[in-house]
């Protein structure tokens, strides 16, 4: 059964329309309309906006556009849309070059290895609390992994606020042919000023594809065991 969420149709759409209409209006404002900024606004509204599911046809032919509750939806969108506008332009992501397309680095002609998304969480070995601060390295033959794209930091640094939870979305590897398996050996580095670093080795099996798999679901991951690390000495100690 697939379930679909009408509003990130109605919010993209009402999304494209609201930046096309400002820019042929000459946008007085300077907004940015870059990929990235388009992303973020369409986060924004989506996060502040109430889901609607339908799961078959008959769902979507209860939406009526001329009622009163889509029309009083709509409004409450754009409406969104233009406070997202103007909250994504005051804190622009430094990390992304503005005012220009995203384009992808892997020919979508071609089959592809899509990594699934790399998640864990780090300990401290001896309280069993959530650690903080730990740079962490993702790295395949030696080299740091490119992120799917540059929203995806490595390394990360772990804060606070994310329970000790770390994150990597590897960027597809092109393959020579489809529904080819092939595994993939990574290694995870761990290092804090406190503890002493640690190495972690996976291999993950992927079978290559011939379009990539652009959307981010947490369900399509590679979870990793709970990683605990622990002061210099005492990890022998622990066994």
């Amino acid at each position: 059964m697939a379930i679909h969420n009408v509003m990130e149709e109605v919010v993209s759409g009402s999304v494209e329309t609201i930046f096309n209409s400002i820019q042929k209006s000459g946008n007085t404002e300077g907004f940015c309309f870059c990929e990235q900024c388009r992303l973020d606004t369409i986060c924004y509204v989506l996060n502040r906006s109430r889901p609607y599911y339908i799961v078959s046809n008959r769902g979507a032919a209860r939406l009526k556009q001329e009622s009163i509750e889509w029309q009083q939806m709509e409004a409450d969108v754009s409406s969104l849309i233009y406070k997202a506008l103007k909250q994504v332009n005051h804190n622009m992501r430094p990390s992304t070059v503005h005012h220009s397309p995203h384009e992808s680095t892997v020919d979508s002609s071609r089959p592809v290895y899509n990594i699934p998304i790399i998640k864990g969480r780090i300990f401290d070995g001896s309280t069993f609390e959530p650690l903080s601060g730990v740079k962490v390295e993702l790295r395949w033959k030696g080299e740091l992994v490119k992120m799917r794209d540059q929203n995806w930091q490595n390394p990360y640094t772990l804060v606070a606020n994310t329970a000790g939870n770390f994150t990597f979305w590897p960027s597809p590897i092109t393959a020579e042919v489809s529904e080819d398996l092939k595994e993939f050996e990574y290694s995870i580095t761990m290092e804090a000023p406190e503890y002493e670093t640690k190495i972690q080795y996976i291999k993950i099996p992927v079978v290559s594809k011939i379009q990539t798999s652009a959307s981010f679901s947490i369900e399509r991951s590679f979870k990793l065991p709970d990683i605990y690390m622990f002061p210099p000495g005492d990890a022998e100690q622990n066994g």
